[in-house]
Parts: structure tokens; sequence; C-alpha cells
């Protein structure tokens, strides 16, 4: 059967979509924004300690949305998400508003955005639009030892050139390679286990966990030296696994070596000039870490550096021009479509604007609603217990943004980089590990994790449900991580 190829105009017609499309629920949490927006330049940050912890319900109900709507409602989840985040973001907003006032609600909305969300995503969309424009020609055949070589390569590259860079890379190739296959969601759940997660574990650049602590203090090459047993460790089991599932699927299926919808007779790649662009990338991340002018701006309340704003408007730049350099016909072999990005940015901007309390609470300590939390990872002597920083931090990973939760344990730790390094090198290595490698036990506990899932399933592949995932991680990683605290972590 032909692949069929989108129409020439149809990157030109999405991003004209994409960005004239004003949905009634953007309208809302527009007018709530520019409502708070004059008063929070007066307001103090969020005090956690004064929070109840059913704050935390909004942030609840958009992960039991996300894991219920497209189960028991898909038709309504599929045309309304967008809606459907809004309504829980504004559940939080307004109550918020009402009972501790606009400045304060205001402030923590707009560090939400402009702190968070918009460096987040249009770091995410630049690698998206980057990665989406390289077409990695040929013929391949989804066979299990070369589904095991992609995944080590992409673990490799998403060291250097992040989770979402490799996993934007990797997956289509990947993809197209098993499209004759029967059974092949599990590849992709094994490619967000080993790409999208556990390879962002041996520098800054892989991960943003890691990035956040380089920025506090941490060496450079720190995780590399002290992360790489654990880190070969959990690759080194998920690809043996991975190997054994998917030679049990292949003979199953009983597979034919050749493919009949073959892509192109020999290997190739198109759209050369987003590597250049890729290493822009990964310069710009570098330079926002170490380059520090001392000029800020206010933005209603929110510091926001030069750093930051030159590196976001450059990787708008990156974004036009890889538009503009890149053949028309790589994105269309590679079936490029905004609709994952779209999906990603609705779903991730309720989650930043409804975490923001849950974070606030973890922040407070002992203080805060989460006490028990805090309290799990501290022995009676009051020193720090790395098996439980590893659980704490993971777990917590797993579902909330994985940046600021290592930095809350970075922090209640006692958050000095020259003694996390050293005296309190098992503490820093089981946050780090904890925060970047159970990012993978959920669809959300990592921005790449989402991504690949709406590309696998916008190219036809039936990916598990929201829990019917976290049964792959329950089976498959929880007892990795168990055998690790007993090695590393204990």
């Amino acid at each position: 059967m032909a692949e069929s190829h989108p129409s020439p105009d149809r990157t030109t017609t999405e991003v004209r979509t994409l960005l004239l499309s004003r949905s009634r629920a953007a309208r809302l949490l527009g007018a709530a924004a520019f409502t708070l927006l004059p008063l929070a330049a007066q307001a103090a940050d969020i005090d956690g300690a004064r929070l109840a912890g059913w704050w935390s319900l909004p942030f609840a109900g958009v992960l039991l949305s996300i894991a219920l709507f497209p189960l028991l409602a898909p038709f309504i989840w599929h045309h309304h998400y967008g809606k459907i985040t809004a309504a829980w973001s504004l559940a939080f907003l307004l109550p918020f508003a009402a009972l501790f006032g606009p400045a304060v609600a205001g402030a923590g909305l707009v560090h939400a955005l402009v702190a968070e969300y918009i460096p987040f995503i249009v770091l995410l969309t630049a690698l998206f639009t980057v990665a989406g424009g390289i077409y990695i020609r040929g013929n391949f055949h989804g066979s299990p030892a070369f589904n095991s070589l992609l995944m080590a390569i992409g673990a490799v590259l998403a060291s250097f050139m992040g989770t979402t860079g490799a996993s934007m890379l990797m997956i289509r190739p990947l993809i197209r390679a098993n499209d004759n296959r029967r059974h092949n969601a599990h590849v992709v759940v094994f490619f967000i286990f080993i790409v999208s997660n556990a390879g962002g574990s041996l520098t800054p650049l892989g991960d943003p966990p890691l990035f956040l602590g380089f920025l506090k203090g941490v060496e450079f090459t720190w995780t590399l030296r002290n992360l790489f047993p654990e880190t070969l460790f959990l690759i080194g089991a998920l690809l043996a696994l991975f190997f054994l599932v998917d030679t049990w699927y292949y003979r199953r299926e009983g597979v034919e070596k050749i493919d009949p919808t073959p892509d192109t007779p020999s290997f190739g790649m198109e759209g050369k000039v987003n590597f250049l662009f890729l290493l822009g990338i990964v310069a710009l991340v570098l330079m926002s870490g170490t380059w520090k002018p001392g000029v800020s701006y206010d933005i209603a309340g929110t510091p926001v550096g030069l750093e930051q704003l030159l590196r976001d408007a450059a990787l708008l730049v990156i974004i036009g021009l890889s538009l503009y350099l890149t053949p028309v016909r790589a994105r269309q072999q590679n079936e490029f479509s905004w609709a994952p990005m779209a999906e990603v940015a609705k779903l991730f901007a309720g989650i930043f604007i409804t975490i923001t309390p849950v974070l606030a609470m973890l922040k407070a300590g002992t203080a805060g609603a989460f006490a028990p939390v805090v309290q799990l990872v501290t022995a009676l002597d009051g020193q720090p217990i790395p098996a439980m920083y590893f659980w704490a931090s993971g777990l917590l990973s797993s579902f909330l943004d994985n940046a600021p939760t290592y930095l809350v344990f970075f922090n209640l730790a006692g958050g000095d980089p020259a003694v996390m390094m050293t005296t309190l090198a098992p503490v820093l290595a089981a946050v780090s590990a904890g925060s970047v490698f159970m990012g993978a036990n959920s669809y959300i506990g990592n921005a790449p994790n989402l991504m690949v899932k709406a590309i696998a399933e916008e190219r036809g592949v039936k990916m598990p449900s929201f829990f019917g995932y976290m049964a792959w991680s329950a089976v498959l990683l929880i007892p990795l991580f168990g055998l690790m605290t007993l090695i590393w972590f204990r």
C-alpha cells in the first residue's frame, strides 16, 4: 500500500491554523490572565504553608482527565481537551483569587507562564520543529536487533541533545521501521523508557532537572562521573528486556522481512541543515545557563533575565529558519504535523498552572500540607536517607514537573552544591536519578513522553491508555528501580 503524503502547503496551512485559532477556553484563560496581570507586580510569592491539601484537586483533575477521558469519552476528549484543561485551570485560579486576592493569584499565574511555561514550550517547539525537519531515509526493517540498535543510539544522543531532541529525531524512523507489524505499541513504550527518559541522565543537556542542578553550581560532568553505572544498568536492562519481548512478538507474528510498504531503497538524510539548528539550540541552552549579565526585566512581578529573553528570541528565529530552509519534501516524508505539539502545549499549560499550589506546598517543607513526604526522607538523627530521596523525588517526578521537584529535594538536602557533590554525593545522585529515571513512570512524567505518544497515535500506533502505560512501567521499571535502590541508594 503506497504511503500517502500531505500536500506541499500542509505545513504552512497548519502553522496558520495553529496561530489564528481561538477557542473559547483560550479566551477564558486570557481574560483571567489580563484581569490579574496589573495586580501581580504587587504580590509576594505564594506561601505554601497557608495552603490546605485540597488545593491540589485541580491538578489531580487534570491528571484524571488525561487518564480517563480518552477511555470513557474519547470523542469528547479529542475535540475538547483544551477546554477541559482550561476549565481545571480556572477551577484553581478563580477560587484562589477570591480567597487570597487577585494580586497573589496573578503572581502565581505570571510566574507559571513567564518563568516556566513559555521558556519550556518555546524550547520544546524549537526541538520539535528542527527534529521534524530531518528525514532519515531508508527501507528499515523493524527486527528486534534493529529496534534495539535505534534505541541504543537514541539513548546516547539524549544526554547531548536532550531527551526531547533525541526523541523527536528517532521516533519517526522507528515507527516507519515497524509499520508492517501488527504489534508495535510496545516498541514505542520501551522507546519512551529508554530514549525519552533514562538516556538523558549523564549531562545537564539531557534533562531539565540536571540543567537546574548545573545552574545551582553542580559541575557539568558530575552526573556523568556519578550516575554512569546506574544509567548503564538501567538502559542495558531495558534493552535486554525489550529484545526478549520484541523477539516474542516478532516470532509470534511471523513478520515478513520484506516491508510491504517500502520507504526508500537506500540510506540517506534530508533536511541536514537542521543539524546546525540543533547545535544552535544546545549552544543557546548552555549560554543561558552560563552567561549571567546581571540584567533583568520585571514582567508583572516576575524577573526575567536578559539571557532568557535572548535565548527564547533566538529559538523563535531558529524555528522560523527551520520552517523556511527545510525542504518541503523532508517534512512531507516525515508526515510532519503540528497536532502533537498543539496537544502538548494545551495540556502542559493546564499542568503548569494547576501545579503551582502543589509545588508551593512541597517547598513549605514540614510547615506545608505535604510535611509527611518531607519527614519521610530524613532519619531520626536528621541525616538525609538516599533511598527515600530517590523514591520520593522519583515518584513525585512521575506526575509533577520533574525540574522543580528536583529543586525542592535539592534544597531540602541543604542546597549547597559543594557539599552535595562531596559529603552528600549519594543524596545528590539519588535525587538526580529519581527525577530523571522515574519520569518514565507515566505519560506526563516528562514532556517527550506525551509528545512521542501523540506522534505515534497520529501515525496509527494504538498506544496504551494512561493506566495501560503505567501497567507497563509498574511491571518493568519499578522492579529495576528496586534493584538500583539495593545496589546504589541504600
